[in-house]
Protein backbone atom coordinates (compact mmCIF):
# COMPACT_ATOMS: atom_id res chain seq x y z
CA UNK A 1 0.00 0.00 0.00
CA UNK A 2 1.32 3.20 -0.86
CA UNK A 3 1.92 6.00 1.98
CA UNK A 4 1.48 9.90 2.69
CA UNK A 5 4.10 11.22 5.31
CA UNK A 6 1.28 10.95 7.86
CA UNK A 7 -0.25 7.23 6.75
CA UNK A 8 -1.50 5.04 4.01
CA UNK A 9 -3.38 6.63 0.89
CA UNK A 10 -6.88 6.10 1.00
CA UNK A 11 -8.49 3.32 -1.11
CA UNK A 12 -10.94 6.23 -2.17
CA UNK A 13 -10.59 10.03 -2.46
CA UNK A 14 -14.14 10.18 -0.59
CA UNK A 15 -16.01 8.80 2.12
CA UNK A 16 -19.26 10.13 2.72
CA UNK A 17 -19.50 8.21 6.42
CA UNK A 18 -15.95 9.24 7.44
CA UNK A 19 -16.08 10.55 11.06
CA UNK A 20 -12.31 10.08 11.84
CA UNK A 21 -12.10 13.50 13.23
CA UNK A 22 -13.78 13.43 16.30
CA UNK A 23 -14.30 17.28 16.87
CA UNK A 24 -15.22 17.62 13.15
CA UNK A 25 -18.09 14.79 13.48
CA UNK A 26 -19.38 16.34 17.03
CA UNK A 27 -19.21 19.63 15.34
CA UNK A 28 -21.33 18.37 11.83
CA UNK A 29 -24.01 16.44 14.19
CA UNK A 30 -24.77 19.38 16.22
CA UNK A 31 -24.64 21.79 12.90
CA UNK A 32 -27.52 18.86 11.65
CA UNK A 33 -29.80 19.34 14.53
CA UNK A 34 -29.70 23.45 13.96
CA UNK A 35 -29.92 23.24 10.15
CA UNK A 36 -31.83 19.99 9.67
CA UNK A 37 -32.08 20.69 5.50
CA UNK A 38 -28.36 21.04 5.29
CA UNK A 39 -26.21 17.95 3.82
CA UNK A 40 -23.72 18.40 7.03
CA UNK A 41 -21.21 15.46 6.06
CA UNK A 42 -18.22 15.29 4.59
CA UNK A 43 -18.32 16.98 0.97
CA UNK A 44 -17.38 14.94 -2.16
CA UNK A 45 -15.17 16.62 -5.07
CA UNK A 46 -16.87 17.80 -8.03
CA UNK A 47 -16.33 17.68 -11.64
CA UNK A 48 -14.69 15.87 -14.18
CA UNK A 49 -13.37 12.51 -13.36
CA UNK A 50 -10.93 12.80 -15.93
CA UNK A 51 -10.03 16.22 -15.91
CA UNK A 52 -6.48 17.83 -15.89
CA UNK A 53 -6.97 20.65 -13.66
CA UNK A 54 -7.61 20.35 -10.02
CA UNK A 55 -8.87 22.75 -7.77
CA UNK A 56 -7.78 22.30 -3.89
CA UNK A 57 -9.95 24.64 -1.50
CA UNK A 58 -9.54 24.83 2.80
CA UNK A 59 -12.45 23.01 3.75
CA UNK A 60 -16.16 23.47 3.41
CA UNK A 61 -18.18 26.46 4.45
CA UNK A 62 -20.97 26.58 7.04
CA UNK A 63 -23.45 27.99 4.68
CA UNK A 64 -21.77 27.26 1.82
CA UNK A 65 -20.54 23.37 0.69
CA UNK A 66 -21.38 22.20 3.95
CA UNK A 67 -24.76 23.30 3.09
CA UNK A 68 -25.25 22.44 -0.40
CA UNK A 69 -23.30 19.01 -0.33
CA UNK A 70 -20.99 21.02 -3.37
CA UNK A 71 -17.61 22.17 -2.95
CA UNK A 72 -17.85 26.36 -3.27
CA UNK A 73 -22.01 26.46 -3.69
CA UNK A 74 -23.15 29.06 -1.89
CA UNK A 75 -20.86 31.46 -1.05
CA UNK A 76 -18.72 34.34 -1.96
CA UNK A 77 -16.02 33.00 -2.63
CA UNK A 78 -18.28 30.17 -5.10
CA UNK A 79 -19.58 33.16 -7.09
CA UNK A 80 -16.00 34.42 -7.39
CA UNK A 81 -14.86 31.08 -8.75
CA UNK A 82 -17.62 29.44 -10.82
CA UNK A 83 -17.97 32.91 -12.37
CA UNK A 84 -14.09 32.26 -13.32
CA UNK A 85 -14.16 28.96 -14.25
CA UNK A 86 -16.95 29.54 -16.28
CA UNK A 87 -15.43 32.21 -18.20
CA UNK A 88 -12.09 30.40 -18.50
CA UNK A 89 -13.79 27.55 -20.38
CA UNK A 90 -13.96 25.03 -17.53
CA UNK A 91 -17.69 25.45 -16.36
CA UNK A 92 -20.89 25.62 -18.31
CA UNK A 93 -22.57 27.91 -16.42
CA UNK A 94 -21.43 30.95 -14.03
CA UNK A 95 -23.03 30.43 -10.82
CA UNK A 96 -23.32 26.95 -8.78
CA UNK A 97 -26.76 27.03 -6.97
CA UNK A 98 -27.14 23.15 -6.08
CA UNK A 99 -25.98 20.07 -6.63
CA UNK A 100 -29.01 18.94 -8.89
CA UNK A 101 -28.59 22.45 -11.29
CA UNK A 102 -27.13 20.64 -14.16
CA UNK A 103 -23.83 22.81 -14.00
CA UNK A 104 -21.19 20.69 -15.65
CA UNK A 105 -17.05 21.47 -15.14
CA UNK A 106 -15.03 20.24 -18.50
CA UNK A 107 -11.47 19.25 -17.67
CA UNK A 108 -11.74 20.35 -14.03
CA UNK A 109 -12.48 19.12 -10.59
CA UNK A 110 -13.12 20.74 -7.56
CA UNK A 111 -12.15 19.20 -4.17
CA UNK A 112 -11.15 20.75 -0.50
CA UNK A 113 -8.11 19.45 1.86
CA UNK A 114 -10.43 19.33 4.31
CA UNK A 115 -13.87 17.77 3.82
CA UNK A 116 -16.01 18.36 6.89
CA UNK A 117 -16.81 21.65 7.91
CA UNK A 118 -14.73 23.03 10.75
CA UNK A 119 -15.70 25.38 13.66
CA UNK A 120 -14.51 28.95 13.10
CA UNK A 121 -13.40 27.45 9.78
CA UNK A 122 -10.00 26.45 10.91
CA UNK A 123 -9.23 23.01 10.60
CA UNK A 124 -6.47 22.02 13.26
CA UNK A 125 -3.16 20.31 11.83
CA UNK A 126 -4.00 16.34 12.76
CA UNK A 127 -7.22 17.21 10.89
CA UNK A 128 -5.73 17.96 7.97
CA UNK A 129 -3.09 15.35 8.17
CA UNK A 130 -6.07 12.82 8.95
CA UNK A 131 -7.63 14.09 5.40
CA UNK A 132 -4.55 14.06 3.25
CA UNK A 133 -4.92 10.36 2.29
CA UNK A 134 -8.01 11.36 0.69
CA UNK A 135 -6.36 14.49 -1.49
CA UNK A 136 -3.06 11.92 -1.99
CA UNK A 137 -5.37 9.36 -3.23
CA UNK A 138 -6.99 12.21 -5.82
CA UNK A 139 -3.90 13.85 -6.83
CA UNK A 140 -2.56 9.72 -7.57
CA UNK A 141 -5.72 9.23 -9.93
CA UNK A 142 -4.88 12.47 -12.21
CA UNK A 143 -3.09 12.14 -15.46
CA UNK A 144 0.14 13.11 -16.20
CA UNK A 145 0.81 16.64 -16.79
CA UNK A 146 -1.89 17.83 -14.69
CA UNK A 147 -2.26 21.03 -12.64
CA UNK A 148 -3.46 21.65 -9.22
CA UNK A 149 -4.51 24.74 -8.57
CA UNK A 150 -4.21 25.00 -4.52
CA UNK A 151 -6.67 28.46 -3.39
CA UNK A 152 -4.93 29.55 0.02
CA UNK A 153 -1.88 28.34 2.15
CA UNK A 154 -3.57 25.40 3.90
CA UNK A 155 -4.45 23.43 0.72
CA UNK A 156 -1.20 24.17 -0.78
CA UNK A 157 0.26 22.57 2.04
CA UNK A 158 -1.85 19.73 2.32
CA UNK A 159 -1.15 19.00 -1.59
CA UNK A 160 2.93 19.04 -1.03
CA UNK A 161 2.41 16.79 2.09
CA UNK A 162 -0.06 14.76 -0.19
CA UNK A 163 2.66 14.30 -2.79
CA UNK A 164 5.43 13.48 -0.67
CA UNK A 165 7.15 16.92 -1.10
CA UNK A 166 8.59 18.81 1.88
CA UNK A 167 6.81 22.17 2.48
CA UNK A 168 10.29 23.95 2.92
CA UNK A 169 11.06 23.61 -0.33
CA UNK A 170 7.43 24.43 -1.91
CA UNK A 171 6.73 27.79 -0.05
CA UNK A 172 3.26 28.72 -0.71
CA UNK A 173 2.99 32.11 -2.80
CA UNK A 174 0.46 33.67 -5.02
CA UNK A 175 0.83 32.65 -8.81
CA UNK A 176 4.01 30.47 -7.39
CA UNK A 177 4.44 27.47 -9.16
CA UNK A 178 6.13 24.36 -8.10
CA UNK A 179 6.87 21.36 -9.96
CA UNK A 180 5.64 18.12 -8.19
CA UNK A 181 6.74 15.08 -10.40
CA UNK A 182 4.21 14.51 -13.52
CA UNK A 183 2.44 17.44 -12.05
CA UNK A 184 2.65 21.26 -11.89
CA UNK A 185 1.41 22.96 -8.60
CA UNK A 186 0.30 26.75 -9.30
CA UNK A 187 -0.89 28.97 -5.58
CA UNK A 188 -3.08 31.62 -5.50
CA UNK A 189 -4.88 33.67 -2.21
CA UNK A 190 -8.22 32.27 -1.69
CA UNK A 191 -11.09 33.70 -3.18
CA UNK A 192 -12.65 34.68 -0.12
CA UNK A 193 -14.80 37.39 0.97
CA UNK A 194 -11.97 39.22 2.92
CA UNK A 195 -9.44 38.93 0.56
CA UNK A 196 -11.26 40.48 -2.10
CA UNK A 197 -13.03 42.90 -0.48
CA UNK A 198 -9.84 44.10 1.06
CA UNK A 199 -8.15 43.86 -2.67
CA UNK A 200 -5.46 41.56 -1.29
CA UNK A 201 -6.90 39.30 -4.41
CA UNK A 202 -8.24 41.26 -7.41
CA UNK A 203 -10.00 40.30 -10.36
CA UNK A 204 -6.70 40.86 -12.76
CA UNK A 205 -4.85 38.68 -10.27
CA UNK A 206 -7.06 35.73 -10.06
CA UNK A 207 -7.93 36.00 -14.26
CA UNK A 208 -3.98 36.04 -14.84
CA UNK A 209 -3.79 32.68 -12.81
CA UNK A 210 -6.10 31.34 -14.74
CA UNK A 211 -4.67 32.39 -18.13
CA UNK A 212 -1.04 31.04 -16.74
CA UNK A 213 -3.17 27.61 -15.97
CA UNK A 214 -4.42 27.87 -19.71
CA UNK A 215 -0.51 27.72 -20.98
CA UNK A 216 0.23 25.09 -18.22
CA UNK A 217 -2.49 22.77 -19.58
CA UNK A 218 -1.77 23.18 -24.02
Amino acid sequence: MSRTPHGPVSATPFDLDCRRCPRLATFLDAVQRDHPTYHARPVPPFGDPDARLLVVGLAPGLHGANASGRPFTGDHAGIILYETLHRFGYASRPESRAIDDGLELRNCRITNAVKCLPPQNKPTGPEVRTCNSFLATEIASLPEGAVIFALGKIAHDAVVSAVGERRARHPFGHAAEHKLGAHQLIDSYHCSRYNTNTRRLTPAMFDAVFARIGELLT
